[in-house]
């Protein structure tokens, strides 16, 4: 399937899952399909991840979620050619305003946030300061 296809099938997926208000695991294995479908998690697929979780935040979502939006938004933030391993500036200001696009940051947010800390083999200073506000 080409990109815009892709593009779409997600965007149809994601509209699904917001319908209501929850992810099921259905939702996450189809959603695990299409982010990891050519390897690489882009800052769309990303985007979406941010979109649904800010939704579906402290509902009873499917355990697999938590380990989905973890992993997809790690791996776009390490796995890019610009700066593989570490957080640069950019991405630091793109995790930064994504986490606290509504006003709060949840549990499953800190814990992406604790995962890319541990994983990360450099971060930015402006996620350094964040991390130690939120006390990761």
């Amino acid at each position: 399937m080409g990109v815009v296809g892709e593009t779409m099938e997600l965007q149809a997926l994601k509209s699904e899952v917001l319908a209501d208000g929850k992810v099921d695991a259905d939702e996450v294995a189809k959603l695990n399909t299409i982010i990891f479908a050519d390897g690489i998690v882009d800052r769309a697929e990303a985007d979406v991840l941010f979109e649904i979780n800010d939704k579906v935040s402290g509902q009873e979502n499917d355990a697999g979620w938590d380990e989905l939006f973890i992993k997809g938004v790690s791996e776009h933030v390490l796995s890019d050619e610009e700066s593989p391993g570490e957080i640069d500036e950019g991405e630091a200001d793109y995790l930064i305003s994504k986490v606290m696009s509504d006003g709060t940051v949840d549990e499953l947010e800190k814990k992406l946030l604790t995962n890319i800390k541990a994983k990360a083999t450099k971060v930015h200073e402006k996620l350094q300061a964040k991390f130690t506000e939120l006390g990761i």
